[in-house]
């Protein structure tokens, strides 16, 4: 797991309807819903045809009554689950979920920074289990190629994320109004930005990571994300590079967003 240190692995959705989250999923994004096979529950692998890139789960009445609601969360590869989650609370986070096995697939933990934002920790068992994606080709459709953090602090975030797992601070660009936009890095120095970091909007409830899905054609899914039952909230924008983004909620209330030509 070395090489994936400080990497996005996995993405997971909780959501209060799974059938109909794997039905939205698949009309907007070409995505394949597969059933996971874990004994006690149900758990769905989604992705393109020929990998899965996340998994969806039903929020159970336990979660629901300490405060979740539907939304994505990512996990963040590490060495050693309990001593990053252990750090992590010494830099001004706060566990969620204590570091726990999942036999056969690996161990993790749910924290959040010091801001609010949710992300996990996780570490592939040994031999088998959900192993790191391969890395596809700049926006290849169906996976997610870009991680944006939404927070009150971007100082204090990067300073968190910089002792957690190595990132490192890239090019920082100017918003306007908006505020500065802050590229970061993940990998060896050299390595391109793998997201950002914004100032959160004053209507967003509170801090929270946004995934971007690649699409082949964001007025495509800019068309199906309405028919399929969820909303469009901002988009589609031009962004440096010459993609365009959709910002969107998905029928439960997940946010997500997907990027790609028009």
């Amino acid at each position: 797991m070395t090489d994936f240190r400080g990497k996005h692995v996995w993405f997971e959705l909780n959501t209060t309807d799974l059938k109909a989250a794997e039905a939205f999923y698949a009309a907007v994004m070409d995505w394949v819903p597969r059933d996971a096979g874990m004994p006690g529950m149900a758990y769905t692998m989604v992705g393109p045809a020929d990998h899965a890139v996340g998994g969806m789960m039903a929020l159970t009445d336990e979660m629901k009554a300490g405060g979740a609601c539907p939304g994505w969360t990512g996990y963040v590869a590490v060495d050693d689950v309990d001593a990053a989650a252990a750090l992590a609370q010494r830099l001004g986070g706060r566990g969620i979920v204590p570091p726990q096995d999942i036999p056969g697939v690996g161990r993790f933990a749910i924290v959040c920074d010091p801001q609010g934002a949710v992300l996990a920790l996780f570490k592939g068992a040994p031999s088998e289990g959900m192993a790191p994606p391969p890395t596809p080709a700049p926006g290849t459709p169906g996976h997610i190629g870009w991680h944006e953090l939404h927070t009150t602090r971007l100082d204090g975030a990067l300073a968190f994320y910089g002792e957690l797992f190595g990132w490192r601070k890239g090019e920082t660009m100017d918003m306007g109004p908006n505020g500065v936009y802050q590229l970061f890095a993940t990998g060896a120095q050299g390595d391109n930005a793998d997201g950002g970091m914004v100032l959160k909007q004053p209507d967003a409830p509170r801090p929270h990571w946004l995934y971007y899905v690649n699409v082949a054609s964001v007025d495509t899914a800019v068309a199906r994300i309405p028919a399929a039952g969820g909303r469009v909230l901002m988009g589609p924008h031009q962004v440096p590079g010459g993609s365009w983004i959709v910002h969107g909620l998905d029928p439960q209330g997940a946010a997500f967003a997907v990027a790609g030509p028009r």
